[in-house]
């Protein structure tokens, strides 16, 4: 692996066992996590991302299993894991130190009986052999650092006594706690109000530059990915069909789906305005079609799409696109600051409209 990269997912498939059958959930996956850049995993619910990021933090459900490719951990000192043939114990000794997860429901992943104190000192004590008393003395100094108010008397607070955004502000205070290489953040801004979602991500930016790790970012919004991420890989249904820096992406997309998620972000936040969207729902996992994955919503579906599945190729240097007519959608150009401002632009008015509310 490069220095720079701390993750290196390849050909990463995930079954479900179902009761009717075994379903492919995430079809060869691969991308790369370097250290101080977010990479963003960006698509419809549904489409793997999240379950690709449970994949790699070794925490899929009991139905779901890793059925082939590689996930390749490189710690600070370029020492290089396997995660797919790690054992549990491996496992738990990188957990936190190396690889880190931020879920969406705060109020889930903090343990509701305990003290968020001896929440935030428990990995100093298991993984450094700090005393009590250091180890609650370091999750003060956290709680300050990710902006708690007061942490010194709130260390004792339990967490239904906190905010949502405070919740997640602690949960992610715990993930970033021994500085991993690589951080996992699952949709970390749902249910927060527009003026919280800014600042965790933040945050989040914040803590990325200053311990220079490798950031995975998971969501559905293109706002947080432009304004946030160095670089995105778009999914749909298990499979990767577009990857690149985020400003070649969004300014030349060379997929339809891609291109059809940026035609649907709205122009305007009044009430009453026509929205664009792309038709249809994304197929079922036991009847994804042999050829393109898309081609039942795709506008340029045409023989070749139903029979062959199209192999990701470069569109320009470092941008690849799984299609077989990407020359055709990128010849739609917009330049990457008019692609990036609207769909900044946009979000800002429909935030704005949310917070008159």
């Amino acid at each position: 692996m490069n220095a720079s990269v701390a993750l290196d997912v390849a050909g990463l498939d995930v079954d479900i066992h179902a009761p009717h059958g075994v379903l492919r959930a995430v079809d060869s996956v691969s991308f790369q996590a370097h250290r101080g850049r977010t990479v963003a995993l960006l698509g419809e619910s549904g489409c793997g991302k999240s379950m690709t990021a449970t994949a790699i933090a070794g925490v899929l459900d009991p139905v779901a299993e890793v059925a082939g490719g590689s996930i390749r951990l490189s710690d600070g000192a370029g020492r290089v894991t396997d995660l797919t043939s790690a054992s549990a114990k491996e496992r738990r000794g990188l957990a936190g130190k190396e690889l880190a997860i931020v879920f969406q429901d705060a109020l889930t992943a903090l343990n509701p009986v305990y003290p968020v104190g001896t929440q935030l000192a428990e990995p100093f004590r298991i993984h450094r052999g700090l005393s009590r008393r250091e180890a609650r003395r370091e999750a003060v100094e956290l709680m300050r650092r990710v902006g708690i108010p007061e942490p010194e008397t709130r260390v004792d607070a339990y967490p239904h006594q906190f905010s949502g955004g405070m919740r997640q502000r602690l949960l992610i205070a715990i993930a970033v706690a021994l500085s991993p290489s690589v951080l996992l953040a699952d949709e970390p801004t749902t249910a927060l109000d527009v003026t919280v979602q800014a600042q965790i991500m933040s945050l989040l930016k914040e803590l990325r530059e200053e311990r220079d790790m490798a950031v995975v970012l998971i969501t559905h919004d293109l706002a947080l990915v432009f304004e946030q991420a160095d670089s995105v890989v778009v999914m749909y249904a298990g499979n990767v069909v577009e990857e690149g820096l985020v400003e070649e992406v969004f300014g030349h997309p060379g997929h339809p789906y891609t291109r059809g998620l940026l035609d649907s972000v709205p122009v305007s936040a009044e009430r009453g305005a026509s929205l664009s969207s792309i038709g249809g729902s994304p197929p079922e996992l036991s009847a994804i079609p042999p050829g393109c994955v898309y081609q039942d919503r795709c506008p340029l579906v045409r023989g070749l799409c139903r029979e062959q599945r199209p192999t990701a190729r470069e569109v320009s240097p470092g941008h690849r696109s799984a299609c077989h007519f990407s020359d055709e959608v990128s010849s739609e150009v917009v330049s990457s600051e008019e692609a990036g401002s609207e769909v900044v632009s946009s979000a800002e008015a429909n935030r704005s409209v949310e917070v008159d509310r």
